[in-house]
């Protein structure tokens, strides 16, 4: 995990579906960094929640947490099992952070649409994911405010949630997103972590999933070397991202972006976690750093590895590794969930 390897010197070999998209992506940003706005709205197509359920059971509905701040999720819940004679059993609960490096996309972005509508079929939780605010009209800590929002929310919530047909287990509640969304995955735990002793809540974090985080400082590693513009991810497109959400003037050791070393703050009850590594990602020794941070606390950290993984693989599901990392997260929610029953992939 991290460090120079000779990714930078391989092939990457990808379908050309997933090939086109990607340079969609990169041609949507500037080459120095900045995103040609009107040409990414115009590519950022949106999918509609559905009352009713698709071909796999999965339903969803678009529930308000705060209008004032415009906040608001997408709840995606499965089908009641079969056994209808059954009181059904409270299952778990994803809250999923989309990525975009805290300035794109949205929770009716397709790509997440579907994502979560295939977390919710595969894993057989209810998934809310959060529409957060954007930078840059909303920087450091819009974010993580709304995340901690969004928990209240579901705290308060949870059997009144629309669209959801089977109980939700409150004490099995899952932190998860990628790449500016794994970040702020980070901290929202943490925060709720660090409360936790002190807040009356019925809702408790059993894990957290970091899918290729986005992390960062001022130090250039060997993979953003090495990496840099290899898939639609580049360095320029990464510096404008924290840019754009860190506070005015702040570098990108700011705690957070640079989450990394022995200055890292970790409450006790913070969740154990599973940090999911591209090969082909040159954000991976900065999350090979979270690692070492997380293991040098004491605390307890699954990594999964895709050695030809570009950033952002998982939302492809032509891509083997994209299965793989379902069935990886579908084992860990079962591990971690306190009802540990049984859910096929």
């Amino acid at each position: 995990m991290g460090g120079s390897d000779d990714h930078a010197r391989r092939t990457l070999s990808l379908p050309w579906t997933v090939r086109v998209q990607l340079a969609a992506l990169a041609l949507a940003h500037r080459r120095d960094g900045s995103v040609r706005r009107l040409l990414f709205s115009l590519g950022d197509l949106k999918s509609g929640a559905t009352s009713r359920p698709d071909a796999s059971g999965v339903r969803s509905a678009d529930v308000t947490i705060d209008a004032s701040r415009g906040l608001w999720a997408r709840v995606f819940s499965p089908s009641p099992a079969a056994n209808a004679d059954a009181e059904p059993a409270p299952i778990p609960v994803v809250v999923y952070f989309h990525g975009g490096g805290f300035v794109l996309f949205s929770a009716a972005s397709r790509p997440y649409d579907a994502f979560c509508r295939r977390l919710c079929r595969d894993l057989r939780a209810v998934v809310v994911s959060v529409n957060y605010r954007l930078a840059p009209e909303h920087r450091f800590p819009a974010a993580y405010d709304d995340g901690v929002a969004a928990l209240r929310y579901l705290d308060a919530n949870a059997d009144s949630l629309p669209a959801a047909h089977v109980p939700v287990d409150l004490s099995s509640c899952f932190l998860a997103g990628d790449s500016a969304g794994g970040n702020i995955t980070h901290h929202v735990s943490q925060r709720w972590a660090a409360a936790s002793a002190s807040l009356p809540a019925n809702l408790r974090i059993a894990g957290a999933v970091l899918i290729q985080p986005f992390f960062g400082g001022e130090e250039r590693t060997a993979a953003e070397v090495a990496l840099d513009g290899v898939s639609a991810l580049s360095v320029a497109g990464t510096d404008h991202y924290w840019r754009e959400f860190l506070p005015e003037g702040a570098t990108r050791d700011h705690e957070a972006a640079r989450v990394c070393g022995e200055g890292v703050e970790l409450a006790d009850a913070f969740p154990p976690a599973m940090v999911v590594v591209g090969g082909f990602d040159l954000l991976k020794d900065w999350q090979a750093r979270y690692v070492e941070a997380l293991r040098g606390k004491g605390k307890p950290v699954r990594v999964v590895e895709y050695p030809d993984a570009v950033h952002g693989f998982h939302a492809f599901p032509e891509l083997a590794d994209s299965g793989k990392f379902v069935e990886e997260m579908n084992l860990f929610v079962q591990e971690h969930s306190s009802t540990n029953t049984k859910r096929a992939v």
